[in-house]
């Protein structure tokens, strides 16, 4: 039975086409966005949620990510109020809280591309949150090293745990602080940017981490009409501040993230 079935008795003339369509599900966590029209059905709708999935335990509703530390803004309205989990997903375990770190389920594929990359390669990730890509690359390719940046003290706590979990202290160094600070220089193969919004204000750090010949993976949002525009102006000033060559190799979408605006990568060789 669906969300709108199961509340056909509490919802009101007009309000069956604001239910939410989609949520995500962290471990035993379901996540929801609710329209604003229809949060005073906030603690109907999951329940109804924890109905449809069973082995869930918590409903969450999501109002966005804030803030540096890129921060949920996310309310209990069903369940236990013990919102920690574990999420697998393809081979990896990601231990984390989601009412207090952020992970996008929308960015899987771009994770398992992750994953396939960066076999044998000294690998810098400057955004690394609980390790979103550190960890795929860790587990599937085998870098020779990862040096993962995280400012966040609660996403970095997680960070540290979720490479003893998935048993990658080998490969890869957590380092708590700020990318624009921490990022090393010269000595990165390959260097990952997995944040947004203001990405750009770090290109300089990253294309100095990376040794001559290095990939560069820089995600930021960018309006759809000045899409892949936006990101090759980007990378070809931050190359000309810096004194080097960009190639770029690819350009993608990653999700959409907003009306109007993506969630984009694009991968550069700095020489």
């Amino acid at each position: 039975m669906g969300l709108a079935e199961l509340l056909a008795d509490d919802i009101g003339p007009g309000e069956r086409e604001l239910l939410p369509r989609g949520w995500s599900i962290l471990g035993r966590v379901v996540i929801v966005k609710i329209d604003p029209g229809i949060e005073h059905l906030k603690g109907e709708i999951g329940e109804a949620l924890l109905d449809i999935y069973p082995r869930c335990i918590t409903v969450l509703l999501d109002r966005g990510i804030e803030g540096q530390f890129r921060e949920p803004d996310r309310e209990v309205i069903a369940g236990s109020a013990e919102t920690e989990t574990v999420h697998r997903e393809d081979g990896v375990v990601f231990k984390l809280d989601p009412m207090r770190t952020m992970f996008s389920p929308g960015n899987l594929k771009e994770r398992m591309r992750m994953g396939r990359l960066g076999g044998g390669e000294t690998v810098v990730d400057m955004f690394a949150g609980i390790g979103y890509f550190t960890l795929p690359m860790a587990v599937h390719s085998r870098p020779r090293k990862i040096v993962a940046i995280e400012i966040n003290p609660v996403a970095y706590g997680y960070l540290v745990e979720n490479v003893r979990l998935n048993h990658v202290e080998d490969i890869v160094q957590p380092i708590l602080g700020d990318c624009a600070v921490a990022t090393p220089k010269g000595v990165a193969d390959r260097v990952v940017m997995g944040y947004v919004g203001t990405t750009d204000r770090y290109l300089d750090a990253g294309m100095a981490a990376l040794v001559p010949g290095g990939l560069l993976h820089y995600h930021q949002t960018v309006p759809e009409r000045i899409y892949p525009q936006m990101l090759k102006s980007d990378l070809a000033e931050a190359a000309k501040r810096a004194g080097r060559k960009v190639r770029i190799e690819r350009c993608a979408r990653v999700k959409k993230y907003s009306p109007g605006m993506l969630h984009a990568v694009l991968d550069a060789r700095v020489e």
